[in-house]
């Protein structure tokens, strides 16, 4: 458990807050470029400010401060031509990425240089990007997905459906060098051992769910600095998410899925999401006010949640029920969250090094950054004694038959 005091600080991120002072150093996830349709202005509710997407000197995108109403709610985002901008507020550079409008809200004069993640140079014709609102603070978002373990039970499913079905969603593929689908691996094997070490763009955390037969399951995933994760969605995607505050009480997910293998095929996995968000504002269609559709005999025979197949679900529904602000002060960590452990320890000192202005020390805000490769994220079956290298090795072998650069 942690004080009150510093709950406030790693989670607050209006301007003039610790936190938020930190993740003003990066760029942040602002938009979807898809939403450029609905109109000339794009009202944009992030980190605390209420700003919108207009093009600026030479037609180019950039952050606006808009004119809000009086205790207008972090969820409201006006029509366009209802949009009115504040001409002496700050404004903001903005920076596309496959699909994805990135926008700096830091005092810097050069904003950060992008990493070069698998993201980012994979062809446009092998990213997907999408974005959902979830009704809590960014940091219990992150923490989630930097926790291992939780996929064993948060996760579960209770019977197994065909890999080949799968396609555009998480947990459908088999374990690379086994028939055994990645829900029977997780099911079977929930109490994994799980290792954290730091690395130039923030943390890599390996899960071993030791199995039968001498064989180990290895889970590779990653924390991106300061609000990121890079994880496995099956043997031929990966996904990049952002977990980006609207302000204290509210967040979205941004996420990139990321092909080595075929194009993505971005009309079907649109359109599965879109089953499950609401537009304009990309808000699930499954939430608090309607239990999150949970089904008790849904429960009984198919998933732990009861509340459909969708684990965007499961998480978001995780995450609410912590509150809006999860009150940490009462919290009671285990081995298994490792990683949220060391994320904080990272956070913390990164609020430290921003206040002494050593901007520098924060993790990719050096000269090194647009040199960062990968970060490699990977589901492989080992022999115990060889996972590291078979793990690795599965990874190389993707890599290299990839039709864009994908090596690290």
């Amino acid at each position: 458990m942690i004080s009150k005091q510093l709950n406030d600080q790693i989670t607050r991120i209006g301007p003039g807050s610790d936190a938020g002072m930190v993740l003003r150093h990066y760029w942040q996830p602002a938009a979807l470029i898809e939403e450029l349709d609905h109109g000339d202005k794009v009202p944009v509710n992030l980190l605390g400010e209420r700003l919108a997407l207009v093009r600026g000197a030479n037609n180019q995108l950039i952050l606006a401060t808009r004119i809000a109403t009086i205790d207008e709610p972090a969820t409201h985002y006006p029509a366009s031509k209802d949009i009115l901008i504040d001409t002496l507020g700050p404004t903001y550079p903005v920076a596309e990425r496959k699909g994805i409008l990135f926008a700096y809200l830091g005092k810097q004069k050069t904003p950060p240089a992008f990493p070069n993640f698998d993201c980012f140079r994979a062809p446009d014709s092998h990213v997907f990007a999408f974005k959902g609102l979830w009704q809590c603070n960014w940091l219990q978002a992150l923490e989630v997905g930097i926790d291992p373990a939780h996929a064993s039970f948060l996760h579960r499913f209770l019977e197994d459906e065909n890999p080949a079905e799968g396609y555009g969603k998480q947990f459908r593929d088999k374990a690379e060098g086994t028939n055994m689908p990645i829900t029977q691996v997780l099911r079977e094997y929930p109490r994994p051992d799980i290792t954290v070490d730091e690395t130039k763009f923030g943390l890599k955390i390996t899960a071993l769910r030791h199995m039968d037969h001498g064989l180990t399951h290895v889970r590779i995933t990653n924390q991106i600095f300061p609000q990121a994760i890079c994880i496995p969605m099956s043997r031929e995607m990966i996904i990049t998410q952002w977990h980006v505050p609207v302000d204290d009480e509210t967040c979205y997910w941004y996420t990139m899925f990321t092909s080595f293998a075929k194009p993505v095929d971005k009309a079907l996995m649109r359109a599965q999401r879109l089953k499950e968000h609401s537009l304009p504002t990309y808000a699930p269609l499954k939430n608090r006010a309607n239990d999150y559709h949970y089904n008790p005999q849904e429960q009984a025979t198919q998933t732990y949640t009861g509340m459909g197949l969708d684990i965007n679900v499961h998480d978001q529904w995780a995450v609410e029920g912590m509150g809006r602000v999860q009150d940490r002060t009462q919290e009671h960590l285990g081995r298994s969250d490792k990683a949220i452990i060391r994320y904080r320890r990272m956070l913390r000192a990164a609020i430290a090094a921003a206040a002494a202005g050593n901007v520098s020390d924060l993790p990719m805000l050096g000269p090194e950054a647009a040199d960062i490769t990968g970060p490699v994220s990977n589901d492989a079956i080992a022999d115990t004694h060889l996972w590291q290298d078979i793990s690795r090795n599965a990874d190389m072998t993707r890599r290299a038959h990839c039709s864009w650069d994908a090596t690290v």
